[in-house]
């Protein structure tokens, strides 16, 4: 299979190469250059593609915005400059000649005119866009979502190999952030706070096996770890703040692409040429369910994932009125994994133990949000959202029963578990932001929202129904605001402090929480510390989760569950090696306190779910448990330029949990140790063509997990565990390689590309979990995926 993979790339780029077009290929750069705190435009502000002959370059309009036409294909950095401001260089932006490169560059104001000229590039991608974030933040490009190996254009498979991030399950993408569940990450688009962005989805969690986050429509964005500012609340672990890009406002655009994610087509545009109304919308349907629809045999049976998913975004610029945003997200997803179809086959392995399920699975997610912008004077702008976000979820799991050679009993299929959830937001929110001179930035804002949940399920317990959710149309309002202040000392000093509050209205709980950060910068030197108190309500599935009382009647016990909280404190040191060359590294401490735990089963603590696609139902939660993730991370990275680039990272940390009784645990996030090491380089094929090659590689330690109790499963002909050696054991390490090749060709009117990712290419056998099977009575080890190919190809016009 590896031999004929690599013959069809070879014989591929032969052809494609054989086609190379040898006329003059150009393509436009356009944009707006702003003040970074204000965006205010800046008129008269130089842009310059750099070692271009003859030279480059225009300035800006009056409304701060610029073109450049004439710049060929591929990989060039640019020069802006405006008088009072530091200059700014942004190295290797990439030049295709199917779409138009659209900038929006910001230039920050010296503190004093008698300060030395510094110039800041933008491949530092170290420091985030938010101007408040101190410490434990980067900013990652689309181009990064892809190009790094194994990413498959997920945001989440991305940063996966930022330090102090653990993925080490090939089902999921959850990002597990120095040991907090990833259930306590917030996901934000464009300023509106998302549910799961992924496919197959849980309630309660962030993560999934393909995500609805189109990279095709993202523009660069910030990922923080810890200790993130004031203006975003209810998340302990960190959070993925997204932009969606604008169309473009010059030319319309359209792009195609089949792979892994799915077979999608894209538009974008102004809605009337010469105006600055734009419009961008991209669909996407499951690539596996669109050839299986096709009658092609894919080799994996009737469990076919189907879904889809639309994104958009409409841009309205007035004149005196300010600017209108219209953009959303949604995707549909279900699958059905049926054992009776394996058993009908003559498939009846180690998946079917004591019998089987058939279980059907639906997920569902939208998002639509209303934006305005309108600025009150040239240093004060307020920003005003409305949105709507939902999901459901559905499952339906019918229980069977085999004979000792995998048969199905006869009449031995019935109805185990049925549910149906669903959960909207309806959110109000309002910021302000005023730069109040070139030292000195403020900015506050307030949330208002309301949960409106539904809850039914039927569970099959001592063989009666019972209805452990039951809830229509149940409001749960949440109030929240902050207010955060910069000052900057000096160009060396700055600090950041702000302040977060939070309001529950279901228990009348209330939490108000400080941030802090500092930064001191000298010369290649950076050196900053950060705090944040933190907190997160429950997922609300465990509000309502009923228990039955000995004469029949129900009871709520989890609404008086209060919120998770923690403090996180961290140091840094940052320093540039050379032009291109960064290295950094991190220590923190976190202590979480008033974490939900149960009295009746004391091993277990909130801190360790969030990862699976199975509901946990724990009635009874009560806040007595803590925990603390303390470690340090170091990364090394060169930045691309000359054609390659690389980043290796590595964190050695614990992540430590008391449950009810006081024992301290490792939580089931603590891997201990992850080093990641990738890179990539980039070969010219003619004049305007190139070959890229990427390769990365992680090895993490093995995850905790809890061992079965073999004599114990075997006298009770079912699986039992050993909860007094809970996360003692780790399972084996995990390592794996991906590998991705591919090539970029530039046409006259249209660019395409054509990639292989090669997933796992040694084949390494990573556990998954351990699993008991009846019929055997043997304990069985289930591994994650093995070697995998997968194909992309994209083409603009």
């Amino acid at each position: 299979m590896g031999k004929n993979i690599v013959f069809t790339m070879l014989l591929l780029l032969c052809v494609i190469m054989g086609e190379a077009q040898q006329t003059e290929i150009t393509q436009s750069i356009h944009g707006k250059v702003i003040d970074k705190y204000s965006h205010e435009p800046l008129p008269g502000a130089t842009v310059v593609v750099l070692n271009t002959s003859p030279l480059k370059g225009t300035t800006t309009d009056i409304n701060g915005m610029f073109h450049i036409d004439g710049v060929s294909p591929g990989r060039h950095s640019l020069k802006i400059s405006f008088v009072g401001y530091h200059d700014r260089i942004i190295k290797n932006v990439n030049v295709v000649s199917g779409k138009q490169l659209v900038l929006t560059v910001e230039l920050e104001e010296r503190v004093s005119e008698l300060d030395a000229v510094v110039v800041k590039a933008t491949s530092d991608k170290t420091q985030s866009i938010n101007k408040m974030a101190t410490v434990s933040a980067r900013t990652f490009t689309v181009e990064e979502t892809e190009r790094f190996a194994g990413s498959l254009g997920d945001p989440s498979r991305m940063a996966s190999h930022y330090a102090g991030v653990a993925m080490v399950n090939d089902q999921r993408n959850d990002i597990i952030i120095r040991g907090n569940s990833p259930a306590t990450l917030l996901w934000r688009l464009d300023g509106i706070e998302i549910p799961n962005p992924n496919h197959f989805g849980t309630m309660g969690t962030t993560g999934g096996p393909v995500s609805m986050l189109n990279n095709n429509l993202l523009e660069n964005s910030d990922f923080f770890t810890g200790a993130f500012p004031a203006e975003y609340g209810n998340a302990i672990s960190g959070v993925f703040d997204l932009k969606m890009r604008s169309g473009n406002t010059e030319k319309r655009e359209f792009v195609g692409q089949i792979g892994f994610n799915g077979f999608e087509l894209g538009a974008e545009g102004p809605f009337i040429k010469g105006k600055n109304s734009t419009y961008l919308i991209n669909y996407r349907y499951s690539t596996l369910d669109l050839m299986h629809k096709m009658g092609l045999n894919i080799g994996i049976g009737e469990a076919i994932p189907q879904y889809q998913d639309l994104s958009f975004k409409m841009d309205v610029p007035t004149q005196k009125y300010g600017r209108f945003t219209l953009l959303g997200i949604g995707g549909l997803s279900f699958i059905a994994l049926h054992d009776s179809q394996k058993a009908a086959a003559g498939n009846h392995e180690q998946d079917i133990t004591y019998g089987g399920i058939d279980i059907d699975f639906g997920s569902d997610m939208g998002v639509i949000g209303l934006k305005h912008l309108y600025f009150i004077n040239k240093t004060t702008r307020i920003e005003s959202i409305f949105s709507v976000v939902g999901s459901r979820n559905t499952t339906h799991v019918d229980s069977l029963k085999f004979d000792e050679q995998g048969n199905i009993l006869p009449n031995s299929q019935f109805l185990f578990y049925d549910s149906k959830g669903t959960e909207i937001k309806y959110t109000l929110a309002s910021h302000l932001k005023k730069k109040l001179d070139a030292r000195n930035n403020f900015s506050a804002g307030v949330y208002y929202d309301i949960y409106e949940i539904s809850l039914l399920d039927s569970a099959r317990i001592h063989n009666q129904f019972r209805h452990q959710y039951d809830i229509s149309g149940k409001k749960l309002p949440l109030l929240r605001s902050y207010g955060q202040f910069q000052h900057r000392f000096s160009e060396r000093l700055t600090l950041n402090i702000g302040l977060y509050a939070q309001y529950v209205d279901l228990n009348r709980e209330y939490s108000i929480e400080p941030r802090l950060g500092i930064k001191y910068h000298r010369g290649n030197n950076i050196l900053s510390f950060g705090y944040g108190k933190h907190s997160a309500t429950i997922p609300r599935v465990y509000y309502f989760l009923r228990k039955q009382n000995e004469d029949g009647t129900y009871q709520l016990p989890n609404t008086n569950t209060k919120m998770l909280k923690s403090h996180e404190w961290v140091v840094g040191y940052d320093r540039l090696l050379g032009e291109n060359f960064h290295f950094k590294t991190e220590s923190y401490y976190q202590y979480l306190y008033d974490v939900p735990v149960l009295k009746d089963f004391p091993v277990f603590s909130l801190l360790n779910t969030g990862d699976s696609f199975e509901p946990v139902f724990a009635t009874g939660l009560i806040n007595e448990g803590t925990g603390k993730n303390y470690g340090i991370e170091f990364t090394l990275e060169k930045f691309l330029d000359r054609g390659y680039y690389f980043l290796i990272t590595s964190s050695l940390f614990k992540s430590k949990y008391k449950g009810y009784d006081g024992k301290e645990r490792n939580s089931s996030f603590a891997n201990n140790y992850i080093f990641n090491a990738l890179g990539g380089y980039e070969i010219k094929a003619g004049k305007y063509n190139k070959i890229t090659f990427d390769l990365s590689s992680v090895f993490a330690g093995g995850k905790p997990y809890v061992p079965i109790d073999l004599e114990a499963s075997r006298l009770n002909h079912k699986k039992v565990y050993r909860w007094e050696e809970a996360n003692v054991k780790h399972y084996d390490d995990y390592f794996r390689i991906d590998l991705r090749i591919g090539f970029k060709m530039n046409k006259r009117h249209y660019s395409q590309e054509w990639a292989m990712d090669l997933q796992n290419l040694t084949n390494h056998k990573n556990i998954f979990k351990e699993d008991y099977n009846v019929r055997t009575q043997e304990i069985n080890a289930v591994y994650q995926t093995g070697f995998f190919p997968m194909f992309l190809y994209r083409i603009n016009f």
